[in-house]
C-alpha cells in the first residue's frame, strides 16, 4: 500500500492499459480517478476501484479542449483535496503513409496525444506546485523511439512526449514534481489481438523475450513510478518491450 492516502487521476482508462494502471494505483492504496470520452465505461472502472475499497471518480473530458480539462482536475481536486499522480494515457492512432495522411489525421492525434497531455499536466501542476509534491507519468510508445512506418502522425506525438517529460521534469523539479515516460512495445491488447495468429506470431519474433507484453507488465511501471521508491527518478523513460528497442 505504498500509495496509500495518495490521489491519482489517469486519462483514457475506461479500457485496455489505462484500465490497468488505474486499477494497479488503487491496488497499491491510492483512490483513483477516471477520466474518458466513454463515460458509462469510466464508470464501470471506477466501480471496479470502488469494489476494492478505494474511493473513486468517474469523469468524461476531452484532454484535448483546455476547458474541459481545467474543470476534470478542478472536480477531482474538489473531491479529494489534492491530486498527487497524473497518469496521462488518453492516445489514439489514425494511420497512413505520410504521402496518404490527411491534415485532419495529423492534427487530431497530435491534438489528443500531445496538446492532451500539456493540457492535463499544466492543470494539475498548479495544485502539485503548491503541495510542492506530485508525479507525472507520460505514456509513451516504443516508436517515439525507433520511428514507425506509416505512423508519423502517432510517431511525432510520441516523440514529443518524451521530450515534453523531461522538460516537465527540468522545470519542475525544484518544487518536487517528477515527471518520466513509460514506452510499451508490442502490448496484448483488443488491437493486436484483432492481428491472424500468423502475423502475431511474426511480431512476437522480433521481441527477444518472444512474446507481447501484458498491459498488467505496463501498469507495473507505472506504479513504480508512481511509488516513493522511485522518488529519486525523474527525466527519464522507462521502456517496456521485452528486449525490442535497447
Amino acid at each position: 500500500m505504498m500509495l496509500s492516502g495518495k490521489i491519482a487521476l489517469v486519462t483514457g482508462a475506461a479500457q485496455g492499459i489505462g484500465r490497468d494502471i488505474a486499477l494497479g494505483l488503487a491496488a497499491d492504496g491510492a483512490d483513483v480517478a477516471i477520466c474518458d470520452v466513454n463515460l458509462e465505461a469510466a464508470q464501470k472502472t471506477a466501480a471496479d476501484i470502488e469494489a476494492k475499497g478505494r474511493k473513486s471518480l468517474a469523469l468524461k473530458a476531452n484532454v484535448a479542449a483546455s476547458a474541459e480539462v481545467t474543470g476534470m482536475i478542478d472536480q477531482v481536486v474538489e473531491k479529494f483535496g489534492r491530486i498527487d499522480v497524473l497518469v496521462n494515457n488518453a492516445g489514439i492512432t489514425r494511420d497512413g503513409l505520410i504521402l496518404r495522411m490527411k491534415d485532419e489525421d495529423w492534427d487530431l492525434v497530435l491534438s489528443i496525444n500531445l496538446k492532451g497531455s500539456f493540457l492535463c499536466t499544466k492543470a494539475a501542476l498548479k495544485h502539485m506546485t503548491k503541495q510542492r509534491s506530485g508525479t507525472i507519468i507520460n505514456i509513451a510508445s516504443i516508436v517515439g523511439a525507433m520511428g514507425n512506418a506509416g505512423q508519423a502522425n502517432y510517431v511525432a506525438s510520441k516523440a514529443g512526449l518524451i521530450g515534453l517529460t523531461k522538460t516537465i521534469a527540468r522545470e519542475y523539479a525544484n518544487r518536487n514534481v517528477t515527471a518520466n515516460a513509460v514506452a510499451p512495445g508490442f502490448i496484448d491488447t483488443a488491437m493486436t489481438q484483432a492481428l491472424s495468429e500468423q502475423v502475431r506470431q511474426d511480431l512476437a519474433k522480433q521481441i527477444p523475450l518472444g512474446r507481447l507484453g501484458s498491459s498488467e507488465d505496463v501498469a507495473n511501471a507505472v506504479r513504480f513510478l508512481a511509488s516513493p521508491a522511485a522518488a529519486y527518478i525523474t527525466g527519464q523513460v522507462i521502456h517496456v518491450n521485452g528486449g525490442m528497442y535497447m
